[in-house]
């Protein structure tokens, strides 16, 4: 577990880059990212920041009521869900996260904890406010991230 400090709004949007180019090096068809952390500690701006960086153009909008948003960038298809408002399984099968795609799939889960059954993650990140600007925990379960990681060192 690295912990680091993001004084502001730039280094978070830093962050996301980072994860972003990361993304595009792993050789693996589906990777899932986890985002925990209190309301407003930033989620969802740096989920704005990872698919921006990524290559799309159009307005990475939260999926607080729609509960889960999609990006298809050609090379990347990403899967935004945020389960702030839910617990229900329903609500996360209809979404197919496990479905087969033409591309390399980035899941990105907001609030992973409310999901009744556990998913595993390759890259969860707890952020949370701390003096002006944000705390973030990153766990990097499988290795996937060791660049960014570096990064921060």
């Amino acid at each position: 577990m690295k912990n680091i400090i993001l004084e502001n709004d730039e280094a978070t949007s830093k962050l996301g880059e980072l994860i972003s180019k990361q993304l595009s090096k792993i050789d693996q068809s589906s990777i899932e990212i986890h985002l925990e952390g209190d309301l407003g500690a930033g989620k969802t701006f740096l989920t704005r920041s990872i698919i921006s960086n990524s290559g799309c153009s159009e307005l990475v909008k939260s999926p607080t009521y729609t509960l889960c948003e999609e990006y298809d960038l050609g090379d990347l298809f990403f899967l935004h869900v945020d389960l702030y408002r839910t617990d229900e399984l329903e609500d996360i099968h209809i979404f197919n996260l496990d479905r087969k795609t033409h591309s390399k799939k980035i899941i990105i889960i907001e609030w992973p904890q409310k999901l009744v059954t556990e998913r595993d993650f390759d890259l969860k990140i707890f952020l949370e406010h701390f003096e002006g600007g944000r705390k973030v925990s990153i766990n990097d379960k499988h290795k996937l991230f060791l660049d960014l990681i570096k990064y921060y060192e």
